[in-house]
């Protein structure tokens, strides 16, 4: 009993200390992913662009599809959702048959989930589970069929669909306008992948990419001014100094100008700062901040990589862990033919594997190195850029992992 009452008294202490310490937040929501701001800064053009793409759905009509790039907080998702609420806000004072639904392929994870969310936008009822694909998709049909409006059909990360998935959905949604009557689908893709129309067949490119919208990243400079914005509203007045500010700015520029690792690094040091009864937020908060959301982010993005993706870093580790030089794409190729025969699932290409390889090094969980071999040429070598026991650790909390981690593979046996 004294044990846990000596536990208690420790959380009364963390509670109190809170609640009597200066409180560095006015408002701590505005810094999440999720917050769609009143205005976004430096991203006015394509907000206006998007504008014009989507406004004859005011008056009963048909948009362009669109197809919208740009690396991970470039801004995107936050445009999208912006103009989309605007849209339905001035549809709704015209009474025009505006509908919007937006679906996170990632999140959604399967053709069927998505047309079910899809169904669920046209109030049509469809099971969670146990219905064929082809008879959701037809009463997705039959429902638009039975009204008369415009549906504006947002696929964020659709790249993560259709590297785990193909492209036959989207075909599929890119043609249904030909069996409408009343109703009409425009649809709006994003994708973190700027390669990602090699994936695609080209029926499907030449529909889905009517129109195209290019995020670049944010500078230094941009990204200062999106923070400023933010802690001004954060933040109580003279918490966050110029330096931290800067830090942040200078920090998450350097890493491919990503204002969602910038807002990141600005919550986490106010985070803190706080807990540690500080009145300022400094450069030394960021800095620490830096260290604990890089270890968080390899975690999450581990957890988060497609299936094909998780069997190729699957294939380097078990490479490593046998003590194996063979780093080289072939012998990986190798090694994630057999992953994949393991578990039952047909293998992608060499090809398809090796621009997975050149994702996972650009995202920083694989390294890719040329390395001559004299006269008989050059060759890439490739290895892990986290550590193996973190690689085990996600890889074990999942259950189509846990009997892969120890496996090894034939192909690096010895005779």
């Amino acid at each position: 009993m004294r044990g846990v009452d000596r536990k208690s008294e420790i959380l009364d202490e963390v509670f109190e200390n809170f609640l009597r310490g200066f409180k560095i937040f006015k408002n701590r929501e505005v810094l999440r992913h999720d917050y769609i701001p009143d205005y976004l800064p430096h991203r006015e053009e394509h907000i206006r662009y998007l504008g014009e793409i989507v406004a004859p759905t005011l008056g009963g009509f048909p948009c362009s599809n669109v197809f919208i790039y740009g690396k991970t907080g470039t801004g995107k998702t936050a445009v999208i959702k912006y103009v989309l609420k605007k849209l339905v806000a001035k549809a709704r004072s015209l009474n025009s048959p505006v509908r919007v639904c937006y679906i996170n392929c990632r999140l959604a994870g399967t053709e069927y989930r998505i047309l079910s969310s899809l169904c669920n936008a046209i109030f049509v009822d469809v099971p969670f589970t146990g219905l064929a694909l082809g008879e959701v998709f037809d009463r997705f049909r039959g429902g638009l069929n039975s009204e008369k409006i415009i549906l504006l059909t947002v696929l964020d990360e659709i790249d993560v669909l259709v590297k785990e998935r193909g492209d036959s959905l989207l075909y599929e949604l890119t043609r249904i306008n030909e069996d409408l009557s009343g109703s009409r689908v425009s649809i709006i893709g994003i994708s973190n992948d700027l390669s990602f129309k090699e994936y695609l067949d080209p029926r499907v490119l030449s529909t889905l990419s009517e129109e195209e919208i290019v995020f670049k990243p944010y500078n230094a400079s941009e990204l200062r001014d999106i923070l400023l914005d933010r802690a001004s509203m954060a933040f109580q007045e003279g918490v966050l100094t110029e330096g931290a500010l800067s830090l942040c700015a200078a920090l998450a520029a350097a890493e491919h100008g990503d204002a969602r690792r910038a807002l990141d690094l600005l919550r986490v040091a106010g985070e803190l700062a706080e807990r540690e009864g500080s009145k300022q937020i400094v450069e030394d908060h960021v800095r620490k901040a830096k260290r604990r959301i890089e270890h968080d982010r390899m975690i999450e993005a581990l957890k988060s990589l497609p299936l094909h993706s998780k069997f190729v870093l699957l294939s380097v580790y078990l490479l490593s862990k046998t003590g194996s030089n063979k780093s080289i794409t072939g012998d990986i190729y190798n090694v994630y033919c057999e992953v994949c025969e393991r578990v039952g699932m047909a293998p992608l290409t060499q090809r398809r594997v090796s621009g997975l390889i050149n994702e996972l090094d650009v995202i920083g969980l694989l390294n890719s190195r040329v390395v001559s071999l004299g006269r008989y040429g050059r060759t890439k070598k490739i290895t892990l850029s986290v550590p193996k026991s973190l690689v085990r650790r996600v890889f074990a909390e999942d259950e189509r992992f846990i009997s892969l981690i120890d496996y090894t593979p034939k192909c690096l046996m010895k005779p």
